[in-house]
């Protein structure tokens, strides 16, 4: 069902939107109701995921930390960007 609504725009705002509408070959109304869309699509989403969830039994993920071999995280990272540096610059 559709509704028709008035609203106050920027006129030279509204001038470029209608611009911008007609280069896409579109129309203003399906263009609006789009952006609309779009700014309510995380909204959309968490209610959507939410439902989910109610009714997903609850579940775990089982996962076993990983330790490097030897040294620390931070010297495993720091390995890791000298070898992708010397990759990238032909070393």
């Amino acid at each position: 069902m559709k509704v028709k609504t008035s609203i106050y725009v920027d006129k030279e705002l509204w001038s470029k939107f209608k611009m911008y509408a007609r280069r896409r070959g579109v129309d203003l109304s399906s263009l609006l109701e789009d952006m609309i869309a779009d700014e309510l699509v995380e909204e959309i989403i968490d209610k959507a995921l939410g439902a989910w969830l109610e009714k997903a039994e609850d579940f775990e993920i089982a996962f076993q930390p990983v330790e490097p071999i030897s040294g620390t995280v931070s010297d495993l990272v720091r390995e890791e960007r000298r070898d992708r540096i010397a990759r990238l610059s032909g070393q």
